[in-house]
């Protein structure tokens, strides 16, 4: 008996069992990556089919990691991929015991027959490795806003750049075959031969640029710039006024730099042609009652939907901009603008960096929803430093070179409009000897779908209105008028609706 009671005291405690059910264990499938493994040493031909899905720290068991890392040397060197190759590349980085040595390459390889499921096996690796992000960004959003000092507003944008990360990373493109796209043109062509005029798009409201255009096109991305009083804003009020009021489109608007009220105030000027300054004031005459009166209800129940956060970042209007498609059936996107947006969340270099994240991310948006995003855009004083040779109405002709900061702008833009008004720098005539007072130039300097021109609209300073030349007008008008200014343009002088900061090369 005692012999017994010995024996069982030198008895080994058997290892405790973990019930997986009780806890939470990481998004895995080792054996999934142990077959994938194995595929790619036994076909030269499956790498191709999944390096776009796949990258080692995709994934899960460390020493997985290391021989796919291996196999991509083999594979970006052209040499290649087998167990004897993989063995090697593994002892030449040194970590072919850290892996197992050679017997697990053997292992990996053993229990494939063939590469045909290897898609459908890289797939779930890569669902699996998104779940593992998106566990740790939930716990570090969790643990950030359990502290008290937390910002709630920054950490939102924070957790919306760090998910607008993972999806640009895990976003794959497959090929299309011709076929369907050929037949998608020619769908497309035949519905724009049963409309008038070729306006295939959504229209402006002016003649001369939807004939040059055809209306903006769907998955475009419009750059409407220009410096300081040139009329951008009113620009874009009277298109969106065009679309939202006369044509019935449904617009969102995003004042970045006015309220809404003060965005209204400038449409009601707009669509009543009353002075910003009357409004402001109150003191209209009998007739200018009766035309507010008779206009204003023209804007009842437009479709124009506006939105005025200020200091809006790229991942929000994202957010706004899905809803408003979604919701409301909105057929094209105008910011107010570009360079008032910002990326948090993100971390740059510069602001150039930033501005090209932004430039991007609306180009994608709107390829996304599938409608016309337009974004107003500040130009550099390089134009104002240009030399006006003999005062010469070029002289001062803004460039594309001269959008302001950053080259990408120009890049992922489809086209580019400049709104230029010759008689702010006092030149009242062109080259053939036209008129120039109380009109504007809108010069289309990109078209990546059609040509490059000129259109003339009159402009209407006070109103904060541009229009055909020959749409005529309610009362005799001084030439050029009284800008609205806004921060954009920075000058307050002549702003009916209150000062604002003077014009600066960063607006931040």
């Amino acid at each position: 008996m005692a012999e017994n009671k010995s024996n069982t005291g030198r008895r080994k405690k058997q290892p405790e069992v973990i019930d997986p059910s009780l806890g939470h264990l990481q998004p895995q499938a080792p054996e999934i990556e142990r077959a994938v493994l194995g595929a790619l040493m036994i076909d030269k031909d499956a790498f191709s089919m999944v390096s776009e899905m796949l990258r080692p720290e995709t994934f899960y068991e460390s020493r997985n990691q290391k021989v796919y890392q291996a196999i991509v040397n083999l594979n970006m060197d052209e040499k290649p991929c087998d167990i004897l190759t993989v063995t090697e590349e593994l002892r030449h980085e040194g970590t072919l015991d850290e892996v197992g040595g050679p017997a697990y390459i053997i292992e990996l390889s053993s229990h494939v027959a063939s590469s045909a499921s290897i898609v459908t096996h890289a797939k779930i690796i890569g669902q699996k490795y998104l779940a593992r992000q998106l566990i740790v960004y939930a716990g570090s959003i969790e643990t950030a806003a359990f502290d008290p000092t937390t910002d709630i507003d920054e950490l939102m944008q924070s957790a919306e750049g760090l998910l607008f990360t993972l999806s640009q990373k895990n976003i794959r493109q497959d090929f299309t075959q011709i076929d369907p796209v050929i037949k998608q043109a020619q769908l497309q062509l035949m519905e724009a031969a049963k409309n008038d005029g070729g306006l295939t798009g959504v229209p402006t409201g002016f003649t001369d640029l939807d004939k040059i255009t055809s209306g903006w096109q769907k998955s475009d991305l419009i750059i409407i710039a220009g410096r300081p009083a040139m009329g951008k804003t009113s620009f874009a009020l009277s298109v969106a006024k065009n679309i939202a009021v006369d044509y019935k489109q449904p617009v969102g608007f995003f004042s970045l730099e006015m309220n809404n009220v003060q965005l209204v105030n400038r449409l009601i000027s707009n669509v009543c042609e009353i002075s910003g300054s009357k409004i402001l004031s109150g003191q209209l005459d009998a007739m200018e009652w009766k035309r507010f009166d008779d206009r204003l209800r023209l804007m009842e129940h437009a479709p124009l939907y506006i939105d005025d956060t200020p200091s809006l970042s790229v991942f929000e209007l994202r957010t706004k901009a899905r809803r408003l498609v979604r919701e409301h059936g909105v057929k094209v996107i105008m910011i107010d603008y570009l360079q008032l947006m910002n990326a948090a969340g993100m971390r740059f270099n510069s602001r150039q960096e930033e501005v090209s994240t932004i430039s991007r991310s609306l180009k994608g948006l709107a390829k996304e929803l599938d409608i016309p995003i337009i974004a107003l855009s500040q130009l550099n004083r390089s134009v104002e430093q240009r030399d006006q040779s003999n005062s010469s109405v070029d002289g001062k002709r803004p460039q594309l070179s001269d959008l302001r900061e950053s080259g990408a702008i120009e890049q992922d833009a489809d086209m580019v409009l400049f709104v230029h008004r010759p008689e702010y720098y006092h030149l009242f005539q062109d080259e053939k000897g036209n008129d120039l007072r109380g009109k504007a130039q809108i010069i289309i300097a990109k078209h990546r779908k059609g040509a490059t021109a000129d259109v003339l609209l009159d402009f209407k300073g006070q109103y904060t209105r541009f229009q055909n030349p020959d749409d005529g007008s309610l009362e005799p008008l001084d030439a050029g008028g009284e800008i609205m200014s806004s921060k954009i343009n920075g000058d307050d002088a002549n702003d009916p609706f209150g000062p604002s900061p003077a014009d600066q090369d960063t607006p931040f």
